[in-house]
């Protein structure tokens, strides 16, 4: 296989692990290729991402490697995650997050078998996100990321605690999944709907305020003018009763 292939192979396969990566030797086996020459395209391959100034970078993280972006840009990158144009979340993500939600600790391909399909940029969005995050490592092989909820996952559906998710004793197996996902939905926008009408019962006192202070104002503002015209009055009325020489 060509150098350029191999390089090629192995940063869609780096793009495909996502956070946990892949080593040298799975690399190996799926391509076909001795171990050596697969951390010879690597090297070459972290090479030349630098050198045509990426935005992006092969990283050797416990043995394995994985693609991520490099630290320059990360201003950027924090920007990208707090935009308010990204705060609602896709139907994928969604999906995702009801599964982690309800059957966490939960490993990415436990995740997809129950969804049908990869499901990788979904986690990735839902981590930047701070919805869910890394809790440990499965007892399996390669020990594999188990993902659970996090803090910001309670704040955002408005819930104390996990126990305080929508009752799903009802949806126990992956068919169920639409159910757990309408029941995560409906609590958002329910959640959603309260902090509107937080929001417009804030608006409706800030107004209520304003209104009578406007009106508090123009009743002092008649008194003051009810007051000036009277002293106005009182000269011209006294000097219609003067005599005249």
């Amino acid at each position: 296989m060509k150098s350029q292939k191999l390089k090629s192979i192995i940063e869609g396969m780096l793009f495909l692990a996502g956070e946990e990566g892949l080593n040298a030797k799975q690399i190996s086996e799926v391509t076909d290729q001795p171990v050596q020459t697969v951390q010879i395209a690597i090297e070459e391959l972290q090479a030349d991402l630098k050198k045509a100034r990426r935005g992006i970078q092969v990283v050797n993280i416990a043995g394995g490697y994985q693609l991520s972006t490099i630290r320059a840009h990360a201003e950027y990158y924090e920007r990208l995650a707090y935009s308010p144009s990204r705060s609602s979340l896709s139907q994928a993500a969604l999906e995702t997050l009801s599964i982690v939600a309800y059957r966490q600790p939960i490993t990415r391909i436990e995740i997809e078998e129950i969804r049908g399909v990869k499901s990788e940029r979904a986690i990735y969005t839902l981590v930047n996100k701070d919805l869910i995050q890394e809790t440990g490592r499965a007892e399996a092989i390669g020990r594999p990321i188990l993902y659970g909820t996090t803090k910001s996952f309670l704040d955002y559906f408005g819930l104390g605690n996990i126990r305080e998710l929508p009752d799903a004793s009802a949806f126990e197996n992956a068919e169920d999944l639409e159910g757990e996902t309408q029941l995560l939905f409906e609590r958002l926008e329910e959640q959603v709907h309260s902090e509107d009408i937080e929001a417009l019962e804030e608006l409706g006192e800030e107004l209520t305020e304003i209104a009578e202070d406007i009106v508090s104002d123009q009743g002092l503002g008649a008194e003051e003018r009810s007051t000036s015209d009277q002293t106005i009055a009182t000269p011209s009325d006294s000097s219609k009763n003067t005599p005249l020489d």
